[in-house]
């Protein structure tokens, strides 16, 4: 009998698999919904959404909801919008930040758990390590797959991290918000089916 997204959820949260390696020992946090259109493919949560369990509970999420242009309502809809990290952890601090997720993480359950949402007409890769694995054909840096994939054609639209750490990335290239945003509202509302404007 195939399992149910339901069982395979309770798995997944139940992981502990990296347990040795995280900091704040494991709690995966993700929101995956069967009939899901939209999939936001993240790098993997901070310590605020380490505590709260919430995917994107933080200042990072609000500009996120911003660029997609939908409020909490409709981000947090799990039937509308699936949320699922590289890794599902919180993967410790790094010299400049977060640590990268781990690395058996999404090879372990990230495939399972996409199969389970055949309705994802949009995917929105925020991050390098999301781009890489929803897009492996790019090349070059996050700057240069951004510019090249426009939001306008294909199912993945890669985004720079909306932490408030990349506001100097931000200012150095005001065309993101100028032209990419306003795109990526639009294909958001389209496949939700929101009223734009």
């Amino acid at each position: 009998m195939e399992e149910s997204l339901k069982d395979l959820s309770r798995r997944v949260r139940a992981c502990r698999l990296c347990e040795a390696e995280l900091p704040l020992g494991p709690r995966p946090v993700f929101r995956a919904g069967s009939s899901a259109r939209i999939l936001i493919a993240s790098q993997a949560p901070g310590t605020k959404v380490h505590e709260s369990g919430i995917p994107f509970d933080d200042p990072s999420g609000d500009r996120l909801r911003d660029w997609m242009g939908i409020d909490s309502e409709a981000f947090y809809n799990v039937e509308n919008i699936a949320i699922i990290p590289m890794g599902l952890c919180y993967p410790g601090k790094g010299d400049w930040g977060d640590l990268p997720p781990t690395k058996r993480c999404a090879p372990t359950w990230r495939q399972a758990l996409l199969d389970q949402m055949p309705g994802i007409k949009l995917v929105i890769a925020v991050g390098l390590f999301a781009v890489r694995w929803h897009l492996p054909e790019a090349r070059g840096s996050l700057t240069k797959i951004v510019q090249e994939y426009s939001p306008l054609s294909g199912d993945v639209v890669p985004l720079p991290h909306p932490s408030p750490r990349n506001n100097i990335w931000l200012s150095k290239n005001r065309w993101f918000e100028t032209e990419v945003v306003p795109i990526l509202r639009k294909r958001v509302a389209d496949v939700l089916g929101l009223e734009d404007g």
